[in-house]
């Protein structure tokens, strides 16, 4: 960008390489399927929806490790799952079920951080060419707040939740059936509630000093525990805010812990 100072107003101008990239950028954006499938055999589908890139405020000033609220800029475009890993997706690919609450379309349970990535290996396998892994922290709330400031991607009260999420008051003490409750603005069901997803990123007990391009944050951290994001049907509303993080062992399988995955966008 370049700064002018004109009539005691600060200016600014897109320089020439700024219009290049953004135009490059949109380019690159319009050739992508705003929504994309994978297909699993044995009638098993993944659905994905495209993630734009863009600049938001990550955190919040509520509670200490979410502290200090910053800009991210996701820089580049990403497909996100659109749902929770089911059961059948979990199943056809690792030839078992290790949930809990037992049901195809319902979200894998009890999974821990290393069974994700033995699956998302497994999966990159069955699917030669397609780059799948969990999501970095900043993407998944990036995903989840959808273009939105509030305590919830919907707004900041409670009282909408139950639209939107299955938690501690309305669950039975159980897992649903993805897509159950509504979307998000960009689409995405179950962001907060069900069961909580697991992130790529250690854990840092605050974001100071955490990275700003949304990549995942691994240097640095406390190597015994990875992120959890969303809540679950085991939480009251103040732990399914945007915001909220959570941690635990990545070898801890909880029956309130599911997965959702990214799709990197083949580009240069």
């Amino acid at each position: 960008m370049i700064a002018a100072q004109c009539g005691g107003l600060l200016l600014l101008f897109a320089s020439c390489a700024d219009l290049c990239s953004a135009q490059t950028n949109r380019a690159v954006q319009s050739s992508l399927n705003e929504a994309l499938t994978l297909d699993f055999g044995a009638g098993v589908k993944m659905e994905f929806i495209l993630i734009h890139p863009g600049v938001f405020a990550m955190g919040s000033d509520k509670i200490a490790d979410e502290r200090p609220a910053h800009n991210v800029t996701i820089a580049k475009p990403f497909y996100f799952g659109k749902y929770l890993v089911t059961q059948a997706q979990w199943e056809n690919v690792m030839g078992a079920n290790p949930s809990v609450f037992h049901g195809a379309t319902n979200p894998v349970d009890s999974v821990s951080w290393n069974d994700c990535q033995i699956f998302v290996a497994k999966l990159s396998e069955k699917l030669p060419g397609k780059i799948l892994r969990l999501p970095t922290e900043a993407e998944w709330e990036y995903a989840c707040r959808a273009g939105s400031h509030t305590e919830y991607s919907f707004g900041d009260g409670e009282a909408a939740l139950m639209e939107f999420a299955w938690d501690r008051i309305n669950s039975g003490a159980k897992t649903h059936p993805v897509g159950g409750k509504a979307p998000n603005a960009w689409g995405l069901y179950d962001m907060q509630g069900n069961v909580w997803e697991w992130c790529q990123d250690l854990w840092h007990p605050s974001y100071s000093e955490a990275p700003t391009n949304g990549n995942a944050w691994i240097q640095d951290g406390d190597v015994w525990y990875r992120v959890v994001r969303g809540g679950s049907w085991n939480n009251y509303g103040p732990a399914l805010r945007a915001a909220r993080r959570a941690r635990n062992l990545p070898s801890l399988r909880l029956d309130f812990y599911g997965v959702r995955l990214v799709l990197a966008v083949d580009t240069p």
